[in-house]
């Protein structure tokens, strides 16, 4: 069993900055993949990006591609999601997940285990 703990989360301007934070109960690396999903009001759970287990570049979604940056900090069983230049539309609430999926699914909700309760991103314009 993992435990998932977001955080970060806020209300930010567009074209501003937010890190958020998914701390584990235990140890990830090298043991689970771990995902960053986000769902907007009234919208199905999107897959924002993923940093696999063996720890290879981050795999991001096109639409934050190159504004969205994933990284871990192993000593603190933490990754981070450092969003920058925010848009309205990345308004969410945002779920860290670990699992062990594999790459044909890694985008998938459904192929991870253990989720976050979510923090909430707003974007105003």
């Amino acid at each position: 069993q993992v435990q998932l703990v977001e955080s970060g989360g806020g209300l930010v301007q567009a074209g501003g900055s937010l890190r958020l934070s998914c701390t584990a109960s235990t140890r990830t690396n090298n043991i689970y993949s771990v995902g960053w999903f986000r769902q907007g009001p009234g919208k199905a759970r999107e897959f924002v990006g993923v940093l696999k287990v063996n720890n290879a570049n981050p795999i991001y979604a096109n639409s934050v591609r190159g504004r969205f940056t994933i990284s871990r900090d192993n000593a603190k069983n933490t990754v981070y999601l450092q969003m920058n230049s925010l848009k309205p539309e990345d308004t969410a609430v945002y779920y860290c997940a670990a699992g062990t999926p594999i790459t044909s699914q890694l985008s998938s909700p459904s192929a991870y285990a253990y989720w976050g309760q979510g923090t909430q991103v707003t974007v105003s314009s």
